[in-house]
């Protein structure tokens, strides 16, 4: 067999070993390319910042609420480092009262470490739950007891149940919700059927409207007091209740004079006898007067309220004490869930026969929507809570200029 002309070491003979010490075009340019395009952003930053210009320097856009300081940053970036300007607590109470979170909380978070800028047009409000389980996660107070959950770490997994449905409603109007949706009902033009939104309407701010006499009540719990006035007494305290009543039947007896000498009939209302003639118009005002007392303080306002007082004396009614607002410490927005039925939350509404009742959804309806998810309603704590007491804020007195917001100053 013919051995081989040219061997592994004759072949390496033709490799030049020193390849790499030689310049080649495209190389050479793409270094040179970079290097020139690197030091033209490096002069181009070096201008800006000693021209003052901050746009090559900006995060991005802001939101929609602080769009007018794009062109000064030094409004929020107030303190000075080495490198950079600092967003202080200072600048951010310029325009925001800031109310304390809780008197007795053991550490005050920065504006910025929870409202994050530079997101477009993202609200700055909108935060993070870990803004929130730094302290809730394992909270303390610098003084007193603590009275709320000591761990939180997220709604789904160990918020506790709302603290509302431990209690009862202090409200003392007699009221059952599962009388008043029964079906065929007695209304003022014949049988009805109630439903929730005829009485329960929400108002602008998400809650609901307080239940109102005049408009809910009225029409099926009218206050009429005597065949002969046509107008039904107001809703209001006894006293001008009474007033109004004398003043009818005033008005109606100087109208129909005859009736003072009419054998007056026994009333089944009030369980009361026939009368002898009334001697003159004052005292048949007074009889028809007394004849209401005892009908409305007895049988009608009873039907829902309670009064205190003595036999012959003018009642006190007890305040009705209607809680409009039941969770203090977050909020709700009755808009945002219109498109469900009412009962999908309020499950015992149409059963409940009494005052006492809290017929609020438990923490397990409100986690059959708001679960943690890309699919599902939000379930982080900013959807109900809020940090700062708004009840304790105050206006702010601005001393800013125009131009120094960033707006054109006037021609």
């Amino acid at each position: 067999m013919q051995r081989r002309s040219r061997t592994t070491k004759t072949l390496a003979q033709r490799i030049d070993l020193n390849y790499f010490k030689r310049s080649y075009p495209i190389p050479r340019w793409r270094r040179n390319l970079s290097l020139a395009l690197v030091a033209s952003g490096m002069l181009w930053l070096g201008w800006s910042a000693l021209a003052g210009k901050p746009q090559p320097f900006n995060a991005g856009p802001l939101s929609h609420s602080h769009a007018l300081f794009t062109r000064n940053c030094a409004v929020c970036h107030a303190a000075k480092s080495a490198f950079a300007r600092w967003v202080t607590n200072q600048a951010c109470l310029t325009c925001h009262d800031g109310a304390i979170h809780q008197a007795k909380q053991t550490f005050t978070p920065d504006c910025a470490s929870c409202h994050a800028e530079h997101r477009g047009e993202a609200r700055v409000a909108e935060m993070g739950d870990r803004s929130c389980t730094q302290c809730h996660a394992s909270l303390a107070v610098k003084n007193g007891r603590l009275e709320v959950a000591q761990s939180i770490t997220g709604f789904d997994r160990d918020h506790p149940e709302f603290a509302v449905l431990r209690g009862s409603d202090p409200g003392t109007i007699k009221f059952g919700h599962a009388i008043h949706m029964k079906s065929g009902l007695r209304g003022p033009h014949g049988a009805v059927q109630l439903k929730c939104v005829d009485c329960h309407t929400p108002a602008a701010n998400g809650y609901m409207s307080a239940v109102n006499y005049e408009k809910h009540c009225a029409d099926c719990h009218a206050l009429n007091f005597d065949v002969r006035i046509a107008p039904a007494a107001p809703h209001k305290k006894p006293e001008i209740v009474i007033d109004f009543v004398r003043r009818q039947f005033a008005e109606y007896i100087a109208r129909h004079p005859d009736e003072v000498h009419r054998e007056e009939a026994a009333d089944t209302r009030i369980v009361r006898s026939a009368m002898p003639l009334a001697k003159n118009a004052t005292e048949w005002i007074e009889r028809r007067v007394a004849d209401t007392e005892t009908l409305l303080w007895r049988k009608s306002c009873v039907e829902c309220h309670t009064l205190n007082g003595v036999p012959g004396a003018m009642p006190a009614v007890v305040d009705s004490a209607i809680t409009t607002r039941w969770m203090k410490h977050a909020q709700f927005d009755h808009r945002a869930h219109q498109m469900l039925d009412c009962t999908q939350c309020h499950t015992q509404a149409m059963k409940s026969d009494k005052t006492s009742d809290v017929l609020l959804p438990g923490i397990d309806a409100c986690r059959g929507c708001h679960r943690p998810g890309t699919e599902t309603a939000g379930a982080n704590c900013a959807e109900c809570h809020l940090y700062h007491d708004r009840s304790k804020s105050k206006f702010v007195n601005g001393a800013m200029t125009i131009s120094a917001a960033g707006g054109a100053a006037h021609p």
